[in-house]
């Protein structure tokens, strides 16, 4: 950080899941590890870095549509989410008191490498289906929202969470 100044924008997107048809499955070490990548990882990033970084910064933190709408075999990762959601408007009202924005971008279901490395066969040939595009987002769908929030034009957002679903609702 020295030799580059300050931190402008922070993107938390890292995320660790795994599906699981009985709760009994789930062991407490894998629970646990989903929380130490999906939120510990997150917290210790936000504390470590928010110092450094100037009025005008954005921290920008990756939720799920999971936070809103649990699919009841994604306990882990969906709860972690969830706390993705609350952590990321907590944060806001710690960072704006040196001019830094924090939000959060919830997707639906994008095609990313933790899908087919992370769910069955026979639910990844369905994935996204549920979406009124009856298809999963492509990354380069979702980041123009990144974009948006890391920019000046969002200069008075903060505390907010952008779903970016593909019109699957929560219920």
């Amino acid at each position: 950080m020295h030799t580059f100044g300050t931190i402008d924008i922070l993107v938390n997107n890292a995320a660790f899941q795994r599906t699981y048809q009985k709760l009994e499955d789930i062991s407490d070490d894998e629970f646990e590890e989903t929380y130490r990548v999906n939120v510990f990882a997150m917290f210790r990033l936000c504390k470590a870095l928010l110092p450094h970084m100037k009025e005008g910064g954005s921290i920008i933190n990756t939720a799920s549509i999971q936070s809103f709408d649990p699919s009841p075999s994604l306990i882990a990762y969906a709860s972690t989410k969830a706390a993705i959601v609350s952590f990321t408007r907590s944060l806001a009202g710690f960072a704006i008191k040196q001019g830094v924005r924090v939000n959060a971008v919830a997707p639906g279901p994008v095609w990313t490498p933790l899908i087919p490395s992370t769910m069955p066969k026979e639910k990844v040939k369905q994935f996204g289906g549920q979406t009124v595009f009856g298809r999963a987002a492509q990354p380069a769908e979702i980041s123009p929202v990144f974009v948006f929030l890391a920019s000046d034009q969002a200069n008075y957002v903060t505390g907010e969470v952008y779903g970016v679903t593909g019109g699957q609702m929560p219920m």
